[in-house]
């Protein structure tokens, strides 16, 4: 597949970057952009050049691959008509609302044999890629995910809208059956969970603790691993980190000392759209599948079930 064709539908805030990361690669080219809101998808046509439309299904049949960043009640219904007509999707996290519709796009997707990529940007930002093949075995996880309050994302709860980028980074490196979840979590500017904390256990004896509030004054996104010879922390925002190891000096002690880490410069966000890309021309896994999508899911409701259980035993 030389020349891939590529529509976007879900044209808000993260639409928007999806459509300046396709302009700049080379062999792509922006069939349309797609959104309920008709003025929103003409202002991104005008500004790409492609074609406004306010139904996602006229895109069928005209595109090879798709990015769609529409609400998450919306992700199963839009995500499977693309699905269906053999259209290369890449889905905005989290992968569904449920792990029966995640288990039939997984099952699609196959069936068809296209690419089906989640959109976790984390899993790109300059700050993780640096800890790839530094990490062995993180026995201790503490991850901090804290942003102020904006309209936007709060069609689910602070579990689905952000703690889950957490999961996700905790899964792919933990590497190990989760097997037991406590959490709290309330309700402060919307009817959903605004802040939420989470203790995970996994099978290999590692323990993650995971915060995550969308009514905080300050943004905060910082994840660190504790390992037994070493420790990393990731600070997502400013994409940096910092990582100490352990060695034994010339006299037999063990000392601690800093483990400089390359951290590459790049784009998030323009990573992941290149990496879907890749995946549709080569045919290769995608860097984040939907079977990973589902497992972050899976550990996510969770989270939220323990919340719901703990908020009705206080009434």
């Amino acid at each position: 597949m030389s020349r891939i064709r590529v529509g976007v539908v879900g044209i808000g805030h993260l639409g928007n970057y999806h459509l300046q990361k396709y302009a700049k690669i080379e062999d792509v080219e922006i069939v349309g952009a797609s959104d309920s809101q008709t003025e929103r998808a003409r202002k991104a046509a005008d500004q790409f050049g492609c074609e406004a439309l306010n139904d996602h299904r006229r895109l069928l049949g005209r595109v090879d691959a798709v990015s769609i960043a529409v609400p998450t009640g919306a992700h199963y219904a839009v995500a499977r008509d693309f699905l269906e007509a053999g259209v290369h999707v890449l889905l905005e996290k989290p992968i569904t609302e449920t792990l029966a519709q995640a288990d039939e796009l997984i099952a699609l997707a196959e069936k068809q044999r296209l690419t089906f990529q989640i959109g976790f940007v984390e899993r790109f930002n300059p700050a993780i890629v640096a800890l790839e093949g530094v990490m062995k075995r993180p026995v201790f996880i503490e991850a901090h995910r804290l942003h102020p309050f904006f309209e936007r994302g709060t069609d689910v709860d602070v579990v689905l809208d952000l703690m889950v980028h957490d999961l996700d980074l905790i899964l792919h490196f933990v590497q190990s059956q989760v097997t037991d979840v406590t959490a709290v979590g309330v309700s402060v500017l919307s009817e959903k969970i605004d802040i939420a904390s989470a203790r995970v256990t996994f099978a290999n004896g590692c323990v993650a603790n995971l915060t995550a509030s969308r009514v905080t004054a300050k943004t905060m996104q910082k994840i660190r691993f504790f390992e037994t010879n070493g420790y990393h922390s990731a600070d997502c925002a400013k994409r940096e980190v910092s990582s100490l190891r352990t060695r034994h000096s010339p006299d037999g002690k063990v000392e601690i000392v800093a483990n400089p880490l390359n951290i590459p410069k790049h784009d998030p966000l323009e990573e992941e759209i290149q990496a879907f890309v890749r995946a549709v021309k080569t045919g290769m896994p995608p860097p984040v599948t939907g079977e990973e999508g589902r497992q972050s899911l899976e550990v996510a409701l969770n989270i939220v079930d323990r919340i719901e259980l703990a908020r009705r035993s206080l009434r």
